[in-house]
């Protein structure tokens, strides 16, 4: 039977960087986009439009599916670093994710990759190294999106356990070339290289490659356990040294940083000058918390069963600068 992968997202970060690697592979992929997105068909890619909140768009989708093989890597979501969950995160991230579930069970297919995020783990102590977890409660994170994706993943992991063949995958903050969704991490990365970055701030995060979570998704559809989860992280980087990076790179001016409480004081007045120059803020409450939280992710199990193995972030962001002048996106 002839492979086939069902791709939601498939304009965004990842999901774009998935079908990257889907087009060298001998299969059919089918790459789900929102209404108004236009991409156009190539290779053995061909795009479906649909919206994952209103199950009737999604029939094309999943059409004519007898004597295939179908793998469905649901990437589709909200990514917001605002503190509060917002209704359509929640339709989205949420509802939507149970939409997919169900079309899963209705067509039979062979395995659903869900890509959740570490931003769902229950944090511990700062000591404390972070492995997977099958409890999830929108309870035990802090922040809309975390707890979105916490309850998505226990929605997921209970329909494994009621017999869909799932596994989850939890990235932590991706970074990388291909985007043109608006990924934060590259938008700082962007704003630096255009000079419109003003200053950095104490703390860090562990950051990832995104091509490097691509392959995993791909891996953990066709290699993976069912019912399992399995974290693709990398390790810590301040963002001085990310940024430090960049400039090694690409050169630039060394910025200030600063200190968690001067940040954190100076919110408000970030979130309105981006607010009147219609730019979105890269340090909110919630991001200056999560620059500052237990990042210790192990990526073991990972390695062992998918064979991940993630990238020194240095090459990530010299491909990083090297795409966006390449792609000339325009300054935020």
């Amino acid at each position: 039977m002839k492979e086939l992968f069902i791709i939601t997202g498939a304009n965004g970060h990842l999901g774009n960087t998935i079908l990257r690697f889907l087009e060298k592979r001998k299969c059919e992929v089918r790459g789900l986009i929102l209404p108004g997105e236009r991409v156009k068909d190539h290779k053995n890619i061909r795009y479906y439009t649909g919206d994952i909140t209103d199950t009737t768009t999604l029939g094309p989708l999943f059409s004519n599916l007898k004597h295939r093989t179908v793998y469905v890597i649901h990437t589709a979501g909200i990514i917001d670093i605002s503190d509060e969950i917002s209704p359509a995160m929640y339709k989205v991230n949420v509802e939507g994710t149970k939409n997919i579930v169900n079309l899963c069970r209705l067509y039979n297919v062979k395995r659903l990759v869900y890509v959740s995020s570490v931003h769902a783990i229950p944090e511990k102590n700062k000591m404390e190294v972070l492995t997977e977890t099958k409890e999830f409660s929108p309870e035990k994170v802090t922040g809309g999106y975390a707890k979105t994706k916490a309850e998505a993943t226990s929605a997921v992991l209970q329909a494994a356990e009621n017999g869909l063949d799932a596994v989850v995958v939890h990235p932590s903050g991706i970074l990388g070339p291909y985007d043109h969704s608006g990924n934060h991490l590259v938008q700082m990365v962007h704003d630096y290289i255009s000079g419109k970055l003003p200053a950095c701030v104490k703390g860090g995060y562990d950051f990832v490659d995104v091509r490097d979570v691509a392959q995993g998704c791909i891996t953990a559809a066709l290699q993976g356990h069912k019912g399992d989860c399995y974290i693709l992280s990398n390790r810590h980087y301040e963002i001085k040294d990310v940024l430090s990076m960049v400039q090694a790179v690409n050169g630039g001016k060394k910025l200030p940083t600063l200190p968690v409480w001067v940040a954190k004081a100076a919110v408000p007045l970030i979130e309105w000058f981006a607010k009147k120059k219609h730019m979105r803020p890269l340090y909110t409450k919630y991001s200056l918390y999560t620059l500052n939280s237990n990042d210790r992710f192990s990526h073991d199990k990972a390695t062992q069963v998918l064979d991940y193995k993630p990238r020194d972030l240095y090459q990530t962001i010299k491909d990083t600068v090297s795409w966006i002048k390449k792609e000339k996106l325009p300054a935020n």
